[in-house]
């Protein structure tokens, strides 16, 4: 299973009032391990931007000026993207408006947001009521952000990589094994279902014997915990047998 992770910077909030992206980072997963291949692109948005602006990603009208156009820009973007991978971004609708209405204006196919998945939805869900900003969820799983003192696309692709696989539960998922397990089909996480021809697989997880000495061990230190919850039900079990005798 292949994953982009990306992010996207851009000259203001609206593509459709004419703001435009400046600059694009995406880093490759395969089955939810980093092969180290990364896409970066800044982009000349062939428009100002307000200071405010700037200061968000530091990026200036100067600075970008001798860049590629996003239309230059394009193939390779979805060369490396591919058609088949899933796409992985926080807050992913602001980031697919942007690259869907200007893949648009160069009459190229547009995105499918079944193939996204919104990490944002993912925080949301795993920590009810909580900030979920990248910031915040890295300071939440230790991810070091201590280089983030603007936004950047590539970096922010980056840290949200590592981000994304702690809400997937940590690097676990990656220990599968790739020979023989058996795959079943599961739904994108962020409410987006795939296209009935687009799957996404994972491998079920093994289970592996316990040596009969570490289940000695681990079964005389269940036996000296006192009123363990698992412990409860069984009790109650006994203690109606013995009423009903």
């Amino acid at each position: 299973m292949r994953e982009i992770v990306f992010d996207t910077e851009t000259t203001g909030l609206d593509p459709y009032s004419g703001d435009r992206l400046v600059e694009i980072g995406a880093v490759e997963l395969v089955n939810h391990i980093p092969t180290g291949k990364e896409y970066h692109q800044y982009i000349n948005p062939m428009r100002s931007m307000s200071e405010e602006v700037i200061k968000v990603h530091g990026l200036t009208e100067e600075f970008l000026s001798d860049k590629p156009t996003f239309e230059e820009i394009c193939d390779d973007f979805l060369d490396f993207i591919g058609s088949n991978s899933y796409l992985v971004a926080h807050n992913a609708p602001f980031d697919m408006k942007f690259l869907n209405c200007q893949l648009r204006e160069i009459n190229k196919e547009q995105i499918d947001d079944s193939r996204v998945i919104d990490t944002l939805i993912l925080a949301k869900k795993k920590f009810p009521g909580a900030r979920a900003n990248l910031d915040e969820l890295c300071r939440r799983f230790g991810v070091d952000n201590s280089k983030r003192t603007v936004h950047g696309a590539l970096l922010d692709a980056q840290l949200l990589a590592d981000v994304y696989l702690e809400l997937l539960g940590g690097h676990e998922p990656a220990l599968l094994d790739s020979q023989n397990d058996e795959k079943v089909d599961i739904k994108t996480l962020s409410k987006r279902e795939p296209e009935p021809n687009f799957k996404k697989e994972v491998r079920k997880v093994r289970y592996f014997e316990i040596p009969e000495n570490e289940l000695k061990n681990h079964t005389d230190f269940l036996q000296k915990i006192k009123g363990a919850l698992w412990t409860i039900e069984e009790q109650g079990d006994s203690s109606n047998e013995q009423t009903k005798t």
